[in-house]
């Protein structure tokens, strides 16, 4: 597995990445979120060696600066997800939410045929792996209301109306 960290408009990510492609976006700096990254790996790969090597996510970092800078509105990275099924179907359909469009909670549960599943909904996107190109800040209250997000409501905010909204 491979990792690095990098700088962004929204404070540092780490990245992380197997062979198959981008596995983690987490906020914060690599001391601050090692921990939880580990646990995670373990508990879907299960023990893995870290490489620190910023090889892997050249393409990684040229899209991220390009979105933040508004160029770009879609990712061609490729991604490996770890989760349940449930969670594999919420990331999915995050997956097809339009750059500068949202969706409910509500919406996403529809979408995956779970119609009453709104909060185990809220649930998966907390847990999303890969914040930013499984684009869970899309997601927002019943009313339109900026509810939950990971890495804080003030980053969701921003990447929102990076998005023009």
């Amino acid at each position: 597995m491979f990792v690095w960290e990098v700088s962004s408009p929204i404070g540092p990510l780490v990245l992380t990445a197997s062979e198959e492609g981008l596995t983690g976006i987490e906020f914060g700096t690599y001391d601050e979120v090692r921990h939880f990254m580990e646990q995670r790996t373990n508990k879907w790969i299960g023990e893995v060696v870290w490489h620190q090597t910023a090889a892997p996510f050249a393409a990684v970092g040229l899209q991220l600066q390009d979105y933040f800078a508004g160029k770009q509105n879609t990712f061609d990275i490729p991604i490996r997800l770890y989760g349940t099924s449930f969670q594999q179907k919420v990331w999915q359909a995050l997956l097809d939410i339009p750059y500068g469009e949202t969706r409910t909670y509500t919406d996403i549960a529809l979408a995956i045929g779970s119609k009453k599943a709104a909060r185990a909904v809220g649930g998966a996107c907390n847990r999303n792996p890969i914040p930013v190109l499984v684009p869970c800040h899309r997601v927002v209250g019943a009313s339109g209301s900026m509810v939950g997000y990971a890495g804080g409501l003030a980053i969701k905010q921003y990447l929102l109306q990076t998005e023009g909204l």
